[in-house]
């Protein structure tokens, strides 16, 4: 099915991120997954050749593209090829944590941060997640109390994805005790600032290459300019960027399923048994038929969900929709491929093995499908209730 949400110019965007990538991650990729994380290099080179904040306005050095399709081809990229765990660094630079720092931020802000972010001197991350606290961030536990002109943040966050590499935290902490969501901000914490550390590389089953670590803050004195927003909009802001965040996830997710289902069909085409193809048994073709049909209408799902985002028009419902939907096709896919590609599949050799490891996570971070479910079913009654009565 042809999709009609690109143009040319996307077109272009496409063919130059592709070759990107096979100059400068694919080579890489297996001794990145190896050590835990990518070369920086790699990093800055990505903000050399115009792939990372796209959106940012020329005068702090970026492209004024704010169209989220660019980042949706990235995505899409890199999870074709099988290395997102090496991507990720970038997706989550420019999906997730700059629309904190492109649309919060004071003008001296965005002249200090966003030419590094840009350039790509400058990696970032965002610190939502706390050991004991998980999905409830109304009930994180890392505190930064005013002190004169800066900020001390006690506490810790944990599942910090670009942990290790970045140079530059967006830290959700708490500023007021006595509230819950009105007592959570939003403070910028710079690499090598006293006090503050990096736990060691958390060792998960997947996303070998992308580097997520727990981090400490100690008595950590942070300029009272670093804050985002003003004291107790943290909360807000947070939940009006998680639809972006999702988002991206949801294209990821999709993008992931259908380069399961081609790795799978090759290889099924390729593959005898009993004499005859894989692919020729009324078994697998039902299978592969199935899997194939959901792709092409999940497909459809995410392309208008970038559309509406493009207008200013993605709702939390809806992006929890694209979330949750896609996600969960991501793992059937990756489970029927491998199921079909028998004890091949269980080889780290093939990419569908990879993909298994790595969709695992899909389900979980950017707020679990239980998470999804409950945003979405709050919402059930206003969208369906007329209807039934």
């Amino acid at each position: 099915m042809k999709r009609t949400l690109f143009t040319e110019i996307h077109d272009d965007f496409r063919d130059g991120f592709r070759a990107f990538v096979k100059a400068e991650i694919l080579p890489h990729h297996e001794e990145w997954e190896r050590q835990g994380r990518i070369d920086r290099s790699m990093f800055t080179a990505a903000g050399e050749a115009g792939f990372l904040a796209m959106a940012v306005p020329e005068e702090y050095g970026g492209l004024d593209q704010d169209d989220f399709r660019f980042n949706a081809i990235i995505g899409e990229e890199l999870q074709r090829v099988g290395v997102i765990g090496s991507g990720m660094c970038i997706t989550l630079h420019n999906d997730v944590v700059l629309p904190y720092l492109l649309n919060h931020t004071t003008e001296e802000q965005r002249r200090r941060w966003l030419p590094g972010v840009v350039s790509g001197d400058t990696m970032t991350a965002i610190a939502m997640t706390e050991p004991e606290v998980g999905s409830d961030l109304a009930a994180l536990r890392t505190t930064a109390r005013r002190e004169g002109d800066t900020y001390v943040i006690d506490g810790a966050k944990t599942f910090v994805t670009n942990g290790i590499n970045a140079d530059l935290y967006v830290v959700a902490v708490r500023t007021d005790p006595q509230e819950r969501h009105r007592g959570i901000s939003l403070i910028v914490v710079e690499d090598g600032i006293p006090g503050f550390s990096r736990g060691q590389l958390l060792d998960k089953i997947g996303l070998h290459s992308q580097d997520t670590a727990e981090l400490f803050f100690d008595g950590v004195r942070v300029p009272a300019d670093n804050l985002i927003g003003e004291e107790g909009q943290g909360f807000g802001i947070l939940m009006r960027n998680l639809a972006q965040e999702r988002l991206g996830l949801t294209v990821s997710a999709i993008s992931a399923a259908r380069a399961a289902l081609r790795w799978t069909v090759e290889y099924c085409a390729q593959r005898k048994a009993f004499g005859k193809r894989i692919l020729d048994m009324q078994n697998t073709r039902f299978t592969l038929a199935d899997l194939a049909t959901r792709v092409e209408i999940g497909q459809v799902f995410v392309d208008r969900l970038i559309d509406m985002h493009g207008l200013g028009e993605l709702t939390g419902e809806d992006a929890a929709k694209g979330k949750l939907y896609t996600t969960e096709l991501q793992q059937q896919v990756v489970n029927e491929g491998l199921q079909l590609h028998g004890g091949y599949g269980f080889m780290r050799e093939y990419p569908i093995a990879r993909s298994y490891l790595d969709a695992r996570i899909q389900t979980i971070f950017g707020g679990t499908n239980e998470i999804m479910r409950e945003i979405i079913g709050r919402g059930l009654e206003e969208t369906y209730g007329e209807g039934v009565r």
